[in-house]
């Protein structure tokens, strides 16, 4: 059977540094109000002139030298964000003249916070079926450039990076063992940018009301989350034939560390089984979870033989996971 090993893995974020404090015009003692509801000390903003595509070409070049392999070796790279460069064309188009691979084609796919997890299911699927070898999957995002800077309920829950893995067919049994994925368009109410395309096109009056940055229905998604996750992980660990204690690490999406404390009460597990970087990246959207595979792989905590459970959850609404064996 043909499995997508992940062969490389890269990550960037950006190097300005945002803490809470920044936040202060807003909320009284900015750093606890917001540490004690998620976990979040600081998280990264894009400079000026980097684009979605500069984050994610910085991660990608880091995936190819840690894979040790050359772009001309891509066949296609699925790049997952929700704040393309433009609206047209694909940010996985610049990403791939960016780098070089002249031998892929290059597509994006938008799935909000679940988009990386979503182009993983693409890229393992691609795989799997035996047309292509090697796949890059990315998620990236620069939610600084969408956010409500007057609404303290969302802009100090994101940051903006990327993160991306390079698949691989492969005979043994490591890769992508199994993946779940589910979608319900009944909340898609609930995250949104009202104002940001053929639905609501831009104007005077949707810019003026703040409806071209980003909302979202907080509380209904926190219920949503805490109904998902455990979902996710009973589901992976019912077609894997496997306990969920077998599990050795969880790399969830970083959304907020109440999330992560329930499902750690729910199934017993402890806390250091959860791999994150929320407290220094806050919320990165797409590049939530590539970015804390990304560190995980790089800096040796994820070894040879370690069962690894990935979950998103996000807009649309989204959520699903990958179980990888390493």
């Amino acid at each position: 059977m043909i499995h997508a090993q992940i062969i490389g893995s890269g990550a960037y974020t950006p190097e300005r540094v945002v803490p809470n404090d920044f936040f202060s015009k807003l909320v009284d003692d900015a750093d606890e109000w917001i540490f004690s509801r998620t976990g979040i000390r600081e998280r990264r903003f894009a400079r000026e002139d980097q684009s979605t595509s500069d984050l994610a070409t910085v991660s990608a070049l880091e995936a190819l030298k840690n894979a040790g392999i050359s772009a001309d070796e891509i066949d296609c790279i699925v790049l997952g964000t929700s704040t393309p460069d433009m609206s047209l064309p694909a940010t996985a188009c610049i990403v791939q003249k960016n780098i070089g691979a002249k031998n892929a084609f290059a597509f994006d796919i938008n799935a909000v916070c679940s988009s990386f997890v979503y182009a993983m299911e693409v890229a393992d699927n691609f795989i799997r079926c035996g047309k292509y070898k090697t796949v890059m999957a990315i998620g990236a995002d620069t939610y600084s450039r969408i956010l409500d800077f007057e609404d303290k309920a969302t802009c100090p829950l994101f940051g903006d990076g990327a993160g991306a893995a390079i698949l691989r067919a492969t005979g043994d049994d490591k890769g992508v063992l199994c993946t779940y994925m589910r979608s319900d368009g009944h909340g898609w109410p609930l995250i949104q940018v009202p104002s940001s395309g053929s639905r609501k096109p831009v104007t005077a009056e949707t810019i003026a009301a703040r409806e071209i940055y980003f909302k979202m229905s907080g509380k209904s998604v926190y219920v949503f989350a805490t109904e998902v996750i455990p979902e996710i992980i009973v589901e992976l660990c019912k077609k894997a034939g496997i306990q969920t204690s077998a599990i050795d690490y969880i790399i969830p999406h970083q959304a907020n560390v109440r999330m992560i404390d329930f499902i750690a009460k729910k199934f017993g597990y402890p806390r250091e089984q959860f791999l994150l970087n929320l407290d220094r990246c806050g919320n990165t959207s797409s590049a939530s979870v590539a970015l804390v595979l990304a560190e995980n792989m790089n800096n040796g905590t994820i070894k040879p033989g370690d069962l690894v459970l990935t979950m998103g959850f996000g807009g649309g609404l989204t959520w699903g996971g990958l179980l990888i064996r390493f």
